[in-house]
């Protein structure tokens, strides 16, 4: 699963701290997800959604059906 919390982030011109601080989780969280070491909990991605200002569809990376064909 691909998703684009760092892209979403930037084009909303916020830091990762200020991301955490409307979450209320630590920045090493936002910074975790954004390298995908770690996601989100599902309960977490309408609140993710809305503090970057995207629908949740809007998080995830569309799926590459030829890409993955490709591999």
């Amino acid at each position: 699963m691909i998703m684009r919390i760092k892209e979403l982030r930037e084009a909303a011109a916020m830091t990762q701290k200020q991301v955490a601080d409307s979450m209320g989780v630590l920045t090493s969280a936002v910074s975790n997800w954004e390298s995908e070491v770690a996601l989100p909990r599902a309960r977490q991605l309408p609140q993710l959604a809305r503090v970057l200002g995207c629908s949740i569809d809007e998080l995830f990376a569309p799926y590459d059906t030829e890409a993955a064909a490709a591999s």
